[in-house]
């Protein structure tokens, strides 16, 4: 029989507690564990970014991720972005410019899209679409998503909301 501990973590700013065993993946917690649906269980082998989640700010997948492995950390998922019931511009932006169909993978692309403009306040097109590329979307064809990135950006910038 496997052993198991409990976990702390600070997720979206929050500390919360989990009953983990060693080989417990981070998305299974998240979502099985501590109802954090927003992030999505898809390949399971790190390949398609909808598990994408934030560790210290750094976006990791979180389908190949121990949960042992983050313990003590800040993890941000999609459910923080909001602040007070309003909407991150990433998210506002995604509504405005269509940037997600099914929305599958948009949890994840949000993820990736916040720590990138934390670092890049002023990306080109170009830049945005390479952040993303670890991030697969099977409706869009990823121009309203790029748009959608590129949106936000200027509404951060002329906020001061970024970095």
């Amino acid at each position: 029989m496997m052993s198991k501990e409990i976990a702390t973590f600070s997720i979206n700013g929050a500390p919360y507690e989990a009953i983990v065993e060693p080989q417990m993946l981070l998305v299974d917690v998240l979502r099985d564990n501590l109802g954090m649906t927003g992030t999505k269980r898809v390949c399971g082998a790190g390949d398609c970014g909808a598990c994408t989640v934030l560790i210290d700010g750094k976006p990791i997948e979180a389908c190949i991720t121990l949960a042992v492995a983050v313990k003590g950390k800040s993890i941000e998922t999609v459910e923080g972005m909001a602040d007070n019931g309003n909407l991150h511009p990433l998210q506002q932006a995604f509504m405005d410019y269509g940037g997600t169909q099914c929305g599958y993978c948009t949890p994840g692309i949000l993820m990736t899209a916040q720590a990138y403009l934390e670092e890049n306040e002023n990306p080109t097109r170009r830049e945005v679409a390479e952040a993303l590329s670890g991030n697969l979307c099977r409706c869009t064809g990823y121009v309203k998503i790029i748009d959608s990135v590129m949106a936000a950006a200027e509404e951060m910038r002329s906020k001061g909301a970024v970095k």
